[in-house]
């Protein structure tokens, strides 16, 4: 059983969107029990799956700040399999208050321990920050997979992620094995995703993920409907690409 975080500082490089559509294809079409914990305040992953955050009575920040168990906050989706502990604005308010608890960067991990087992894979989304929510991920998870927007920004956000790595193996002794970076929003006419694309290979070789999520306008319209791009249009270049993602995505884990 594995727990893969989608991380990166940079906003706006496709966590949601690959969290989303990779726990939907897992548990649709791999038949795979998946739990989708959403720990970013903005909800977006919420959303992605047609709930109303701004309605929900019980959240992740429940269980991190009230003590909450796991069982009790997570909600079933429209899809098969799919089960997810959802986020909203409450969970903004997390990070100060985490910063007075002890052991604040094992409190997600206890969280879902209880309840971990209890799939076959565990995806966490994270917020766009290297703060206490994201290290919480990083801390309960096995792997990491970091998006990249085929931009300047997003790249140069990573040695920082990098730091981060190091310093829970050092000062926490855990090793997030890093599965992949997943190059997004990829406009194969431009030079700059060319650029963007041998800077990752030339630092990360393998790291780097064959796959490559297009620019797409029907995976941008997905998640105003509350649905997978697999449920909205799964016929398209992104739906496509998501299915060659989470096939290389288990061709890793078990490699």
């Amino acid at each position: 059983m594995s727990l893969i975080s989608l991380a990166n500082q940079k906003g706006g490089v496709g966590k949601s969107t690959t969290a989303v559509n990779l726990s939907a294809i897992f548990a649709e079409e791999k038949n795979m029990k998946v739990l989708l914990v959403d720990f970013d305040p903005q909800a977006a992953t919420t959303r992605g799956l047609g709930l109303n955050p701004p309605e929900l009575d019980k959240t992740v920040y429940d269980c991190v700040v009230e003590g909450k168990n796991a069982s009790d906050v997570i909600t079933k989706t429209g899809i098969e399999n799919l089960e997810i502990m959802p986020s909203n604005l409450n969970l903004a308010g997390a990070e100060a208050l985490l910063f007075q608890r002890m052991a604040r960067e094992r409190v997600l991990e206890k969280v879902l321990r209880p309840v971990k087992d209890s799939y076959d894979l565990v995806i966490i989304d994270t917020p766009p920050s290297l703060g206490i929510l994201t290290i919480n991920a990083l801390k309960a998870s096995t792997h990491v997979i970091v998006p990249v927007q085929a931009q300047y920004y997003p790249l140069a956000g990573i040695p920082m992620l990098m730091e981060v790595l190091k310093m829970m193996k050092e000062d926490l002794d855990h090793n997030v094995d890093i599965l992949g970076f997943l190059l997004t929003m990829v406009d194969r006419r431009t030079v700059l995703t060319k650029d963007v694309r041998d800077s990752l290979k030339e630092r990360f070789g393998d790291r780097v993920f064959r796959t490559e999520i297009p620019v797409n306008i029907r995976l941008a319209e997905a998640p105003s409907y509350g649905k997978p791009i697999t449920h909205y249009d799964p016929e398209s270049p992104g739906a496509k690409a998501y299915r060659e993602l989470a096939d290389e995505v288990l061709e890793r884990l078990k490699g």
